[in-house]
């Protein structure tokens, strides 16, 4: 699943090659979504080739490749036919009765999307399925939502590919607390805030990652972590 950004993007390079044959550059991306610099540009770039959509090529300028689209797309011309990959986990169990959370001390949270090392939050769907959580995780006041995790960008900080997290809905946060940031309105990443003068810093725990050094009125904090859960 694609944010709206990411469609966008990935809709208007595949019209382009279509066209032309080759793909647009980097300033008739940022021209055609819209945004106010090409980092923007990069970063969904980036997205796009970790999800698999297209596959950038070393060495050449404005090289990029179409490796699949999504079922939105279907229909445009692309050379290559997407595999549907079903859910490793298959379809959701039925939540359990209220009069069972309530026996065992859970409620229930929305599991609003993923989130990854650097892309954005992925809807997935209308009505988005339940999870239950301990209710110990959950403070008293403040609305709470889960997230699955996507990536490795938090491994040391115990966070793996696959876990669920809990999020306490906030505005704010204190430097050290593992937050959700959302960078210039669209692209929201689960990473550890600090302020550093003017400026926000959002710092993976992987040595893997470098920190991101943002200004700090492009970064609005959209929830703090305060659980997580892991099957096995």
């Amino acid at each position: 699943m694609l944010t709206k950004k990411q469609l966008d993007l990935l809709d208007f390079i595949n019209r382009r090659m279509a066209r032309d044959g080759v793909p647009p550059s980097f300033d008739e991306m940022k021209d055609a979504l819209d945004l106010r610099s090409k980092s923007g540009i990069h970063r969904l770039i980036t997205a796009l080739e970790e999800r698999g959509f297209i596959r950038r090529l070393a060495h050449r300028a404005r090289a990029i490749e179409i490796v699949k689209l999504p079922d939105s797309l279907a229909g445009r011309p692309t050379g290559f036919v997407p595999q549907v990959i079903q859910g490793a986990r298959g379809a959701a169990p039925k939540p359990p009765a209220n009069d069972t959370l309530e026996a065992v001390g859970a409620m229930e949270l929305p599991l609003m999307g993923r989130i990854a090392a650097g892309v954005p939050i992925e809807s997935i769907s209308d009505i988005p399925p339940n999870v239950a959580v301990p209710s110990a995780m959950l403070s008293s006041s403040g609305r709470h939502y889960a997230l699955e995790v996507k990536g490795d960008s938090m491994i040391e900080a115990g966070i793996n590919d696959g876990d669920v997290v809990i999020i306490r809905e906030t505005s704010s946060a204190d430097n050290g607390q593992i937050v959700v940031a959302q960078v210039e309105g669209y692209e929201s990443t689960l990473k550890r805030f600090r302020r550093n003068g003017s400026s926000i810093v959002l710092e993976a725990a992987n040595p893997a990652y470098e920190p991101r050094v943002l200004p700090s009125g492009s970064v609005s904090v959209q929830g703090r972590l305060v659980g997580l859960i892991r099957s096995y």
